[in-house]
This record gives structure tokens, sequence and C-alpha cells, in this order.
């Protein structure tokens, strides 16, 4: 049960990112004045689908929680190393981001170090 909390908490936070990252490219750069960069992120925080982002990770936190109340933090932490391939992986294919080779070798340690620090 313990590694279906820590599932949920990759997943939470994965969508939370992406949505957030998609949305915010439809608003623009962030403004350089002061009171039009808090305007600016009001309007974010009116988006639904930013709000859904934000909720995924309080969502997120609260699997976190829960995989605390089963694990040890040095065998949980290790996973949530796999956001950041799924990050890689989905900001190639659904935002279209560069693929270079040095973002997928530094993935592929991240896995050797999951895999190492699961041990």
């Amino acid at each position: 049960m313990e590694y279906l909390y820590i599932a949920g908490t990759i997943l939470f936070t994965v969508y939370g990112q992406i949505i957030i990252k998609i949305r915010i490219g439809d608003y623009g750069q962030l403004p350089l004045a002061f009171w039009s960069k808090i305007v600016f992120l009001l309007k974010l925080l009116g988006d639904p689908l930013i709000l859904s982002g934000l909720l995924s990770a309080l969502i997120a936190s609260i699997f976190w929680m829960a995989a605390m109340t089963k694990m040890r933090l040095g065998v949980a932490y290790p996973f949530i190393g796999l956001n950041f391939i799924l990050i890689f992986l989905l900001s190639v294919f659904l935002l279209k981001e560069p693929f270079s080779i040095y973002r997928l070798i530094g993935v592929l340690l991240i896995v050797a170090g999951i895999f190492v620090a699961s041990r």
C-alpha cells in the first residue's frame, strides 16, 4: 500500500507541474513592474486549470504524508526522482521542449540513483 502512496505523490506532482506550465504559456511572461506582476499572478490564480494544478500539489502532499506513516524517508524519497523522468518525457512530448543527449544522460543517472538508493 505504501508504494501506492508514493505513486499518488508522483502522479499528482507531475500533473500539477505540467498543467501549470501549459496554462501559464497562454498568459505570456511575468511583467517587470511590481503591480503588474501582482495583477498577472492574480489572473493566473483565476484560471481553473491552474487551480487544479495547485490542488494537485495539495493532494500530492497528502499522499506523501500517508507514505511517511508507512515508510522511512530514506527509502521513500529516492522514488521522488521519478518526477524528473516523467517531467522530462512529458516536456519533450507534450510541451515540445528540446530533447538533448545530455538531458537523457541526466535522467538515466537519476534512474541509476533511484535504483541504488532504494536498495
